[in-house]
């Protein structure tokens, strides 16, 4: 008996085996932003980020205006069918305008898992690191659904400006927030101005960037994204202007 033949048989079977395992491979789905590619929390300081850096060219609501629209027909047309890298990418060597690829890697990927969640996107249970921009597939952006007042909506409110403690700002006796309906004006309309104030109080995240100092006990109008927190409610400024010099309504 030639003692090759075993061994060849085991060879073969072991090959069989190899080719077997390789075809499974080749027939399982390409991974998607549909499997959820970032977390809750990883957007959450994405969109802070975006409100502060790129909402001045984009829009608070992606839309696009002096920059391209991030969602949309858009964003199907640049990104849809390309590795998450792409967009990546894009965002990271174009964004913000002059400090293109200023903002550094991690600070990207939040905007991108922003970006990913306004188009649409389930959330996961990891975040999205460097690692994870290859080998995943931009599919074409869902229609978002309106998000519930305080999920990171767009606003407008009236309101007392007011010293915190630590060094924040406050507005105090504030209306109720308003969703700001795009396209955003370059200035307060007169209905909104005109509101009166309120009951509501909402920490400012970045007050101190407009000399606050000046309008201190004014009624303002602020316009921002929402924050809603256990017991808290935020807000970041796009839009800050005096309505009145006195609170005394």
């Amino acid at each position: 008996m030639d003692r090759r033949g075993p061994r060849a048989i085991l060879m073969l079977v072991c090959l069989v085996l190899v080719a077997d395992r390789s075809v499974g491979r080749a027939q399982e789905p390409p991974k998607t932003v549909a499997a959820g590619v970032y977390t809750d929390e990883q957007a959450v300081r994405g969109a802070l980020t975006y409100e502060r850096a790129c909402s001045g060219c984009h829009r608070p609501d992606l839309g696009g205006g002096s920059g391209p629209a991030l969602t949309g027909e858009r964003f199907n047309r640049d990104f849809a069918g390309k590795d998450v890298k792409a967009l990546f990418t894009k965002i990271s060597t174009t964004m913000p305008r002059g400090d293109a690829g200023g903002l550094g890697e991690d600070v990207y990927l939040d905007v991108v898992a922003h970006v990913l969640r306004e188009n649409g996107f389930p959330a996961g249970s990891r975040e999205l690191d460097a690692g994870g921009l290859e080998g995943v597939r931009v599919l074409a952006a869902k229609v978002k659904p309106p998000p519930p007042m305080g999920d990171f909506s767009y606003v407008e409110v009236v309101g007392c400006l007011a010293s915190g403690p630590g060094n924040t700002w406050i507005l105090a006796r504030a209306s109720d927030p308003v969703v700001a309906t795009p396209p955003v004006v370059a200035a307060a309309s007169s209905a909104n101005t005109a509101r009166p104030l309120g009951t509501l109080t909402f920490n400012l995240l970045d007050a101190m960037a407009y000399a606050p100092d000046a309008h201190k006990g004014h009624k303002m109008y602020v316009r921002g994204l929402l924050i809603k927190l256990p017991g808290e409610q935020r807000m970041t400024i796009s839009s800050f202007e005096m309505v009145s010099p006195s609170c005394s309504e």
